[in-house]
């Protein structure tokens, strides 16, 4: 009876477990390393893949504060601020003060930096097509329901 105990955590047989960690951990170095060699190609050699995500971060169409920018990557203004000096010597990103106000720092993309959104924005839908590829609506289902789920647990533990 003691030996069952052990043999489950959470409901979850000990062996699934592992295989459900190894995957998990598989999953986010392999989609780290992948982005990175698909992202960084090109005309895009001359920036990092966290650069590419400021540039989503920025996103398309009216410029963004750049303290919205911060909070949306979780990153200090230091941070962000390295990486758009970066993206503005590279001619991706322009950095303007507000006219209405002054102490408000505007980031908007350049017409390369829209380039580059557009290629992150392609690898996403792309990595997103074969994911669901071999699955029918019910699955793709829950597997959006697990991830959701799998978001709320880390945000959660990002909080604490």
């Amino acid at each position: 009876m003691v030996a069952a105990s052990f043999k489950t955590v959470n409901g979850v047989d000990m062996e699934l477990n592992q295989t459900l960690n190894t995957l998990l951990v598989t999953l986010f170095q392999d989609i780290m390393d992948i982005e990175q060699k698909a992202l960084i190609t090109g005309e895009f050699t001359d920036i990092t893949i966290n650069d590419m995500h400021v540039i989503e971060a920025i996103g398309k169409g009216e410029p963004s504060p750049s303290s919205a920018v911060a909070k949306r990557l979780s990153v200090t203004m230091g941070t962000l601020t390295k990486a758009v000096d970066r993206l503005v010597r590279n001619h991706y990103v322009l950095r303007e003060r507000s006219e209405e106000d002054k102490r408000l720092v505007l980031l908007s993309l350049l017409e390369k930096g829209e380039r580059a959104y557009a290629h992150h924005e392609n690898f996403h839908k792309e990595m997103v097509r074969a994911a669901v590829a071999e699955l029918d609506e019910k699955e793709v289902k829950i597997l959006a329901n697990s991830l959701s789920d799998l978001v709320d647990y880390f945000r959660k533990q990002n909080d604490n």
